[in-house]
């Protein structure tokens, strides 16, 4: 078992910092600044005041701390940790030996390191974990812990706007306690009360479980909040994360490995497939292939589907092949030395993994690869008038690293909507009226990719010229 965490944390333990995470650092950092929670928009110029209700205050502001403790770095390591502390309680709700659990751990991993950044998702991955913990304990070994949940929603309704998914955990098995007393009522009416004693239960849980989600600034808004978002149009149309997944990609295909593999287990196996286990699989397996963030969440669900089918076809295949357990541990010998030896090589090589993570250089060279960190610096040395028309991609970093040039749009797409994204679509474009775009916000700059459609279209522009441009990176300003 301690191998096979070792190993996750190794994997997570990577360069976590996507183009997301500075606009999260910059509002940890705003509401220590300002001593308060935004509720409507400071880092922008298209929606400068307006309403912005985002649940991921509780978060923010460590991931600020953790990045003014160690850098990039120890935001590496707060993703490892969190990644593997989700898989500890997978593990928990897993059926079969420490083999196939182990197994079952390292494909889960492979199938979410598609989604692991450093960002408040990470709270999602991990509640939605203990969430199924808890809800599997009940449902298979009578362990009560579902006074916990509320309790966690109130975390989890603070940190994220993927709450919602505890919400479908839960109503998964409120479902299967509502088909079970349904049946027991027309066909098994002694079992009848201790089954509506246990949908009664539930819901009673579920009632509280909804009530904790106004506890948060926004207070009865987050009922909406995720609707809202998903509504958006661009999200589907534009927004990589939000599509479905390309499984030509060979970090997308683990994803159907376990897919085929799950399929493949349940139909072998000659055990009855549970409502649960049905709905959980189907729903988030749904979910995965509408939208590529999904799968990680996916990955978590899955596994204890797969583990409670294949344990019992590996038991009967290891009977039909004469395998025996030892009737007593061998004695210490050779082979502990040989197990200590294994742990101690597993050990130094994350040992390294960290401290490879950790370097400054390395996280430098990653951000070189993405970020127009030339032209930031450009611009804070000229420090030229107007504002800043600015990529999508890089909205977010500018907001932490540029506060003085407020953008046109960054990663928050729950706020600019269909009507700035749309905006901006057809300024990058070069669509007609995209002028006028510009005209009317009055913008005096632009930075954006190197030879994008719109960097080839301002090249010729008599009322712009060029004041800096790198391999990345092109900015213009008005003459």
């Amino acid at each position: 078992m301690l191998v096979t965490f070792m190993a996750v944390f190794a994997m997570a333990a990577r360069v976590s910092v996507d183009s997301d995470t500075w606009w999260h650092l910059r509002t940890g950092q705003w509401i220590l600044e300002n001593r308060s929670i935004p509720q409507a928009d400071p880092f922008s110029y298209t929606r400068l005041g307006e309403s912005w209700q985002h649940p991921g205050w509780l978060v923010q502001v460590p991931m600020y701390w953790l990045y003014q403790l160690g850098g990039a770095g120890a935001l590496n390591l707060w993703t490892a940790g969190m990644v593997t502390l989700a898989f500890v309680f997978v593990w928990c709700t897993l059926s079969g030996g420490p083999f196939l659990r182990g197994f079952a751990i390292i494909l889960g991993a492979t199938v979410a390191a598609v989604y692991w950044a450093a960002r408040p998702y990470l709270v999602t991955f991990l509640l939605s974990a203990v969430f199924l913990w808890i809800l599997e304990g009940y449902r298979w070994r009578k362990v009560d812990r579902l006074w916990w949940l509320p309790l966690l929603m109130v975390v989890w309704v603070n940190s994220h706007g993927g709450f919602l998914a505890g919400v479908l955990i839960w109503g998964v098995y409120v479902t299967h306690a509502l088909f079970q007393w349904l049946t027991a009522r027309v066909w098994h009416a002694g079992r009848e009360p201790a089954r509506r004693q246990v949908l009664g239960r539930l819901l009673l849980v579920g009632v509280v479980l909804l009530a904790a989600v106004v506890i948060n600034p926004s207070g009865m808004a987050m009922y909406t909040y995720a609707f809202k978002t998903v509504s958006i149009g661009a999200l589907q149309d534009y927004i990589d994360e939000w599509q479905s997944p390309d499984f030509h990609a060979a970090f997308v295909q683990p994803f159907a490995w376990l897919l085929l593999l799950t399929f493949g287990v349940v139909g072998a196996s000659r055990r009855r497939l549970a409502l649960t286990d049905f709905l959980l699989f189907a729903g988030f397996a749904m979910l995965g292939l509408l939208a590529r963030r999904n799968i990680a969440l996916f990955a978590i669900v899955a596994l204890p589907v797969v583990t409670r089918h294949a344990a019992p076809l590996l038991a009967a295949a290891q009977r039909k092949l004469g395998f025996r357990q030892p009737a007593k541990a061998p004695a210490a010998g050779i082979s502990n030395w040989l197990n200590w030896l294994l742990l101690g090589l597993v050990a130094l090589a994350v040992v390294l993994k960290v401290l490879y993570v950790l370097q400054p250089g390395i996280n430098q060279s990653a951000f070189q690869r993405g970020l127009p960190l030339g032209a930031v610096e450009h611009l804070k040395r000229i420090e030229p008038q107007g504002r800043l028309f600015n990529s999508y991609n890089w909205g977010s970093y500018l907001l932490w690293a540029l506060p003085e040039y407020p953008v046109f749009i960054d990663g928050r797409t729950d706020l600019y909507s269909d009507e700035v994204i749309d905006q901006w679509l057809q300024v990058i474009r070069a669509r007609p009226g995209w002028e006028q775009v510009l005209e009317d916000y009055d913008v005096r700059l632009v930075l954006i990719e190197q030879d994008s459609m719109l960097d080839r279209v301002l090249e010729y522009e008599s009322g712009w010229t060029s004041i800096y441009e790198d391999s990345q990176a092109a900015i213009y300003q008005r003459k």
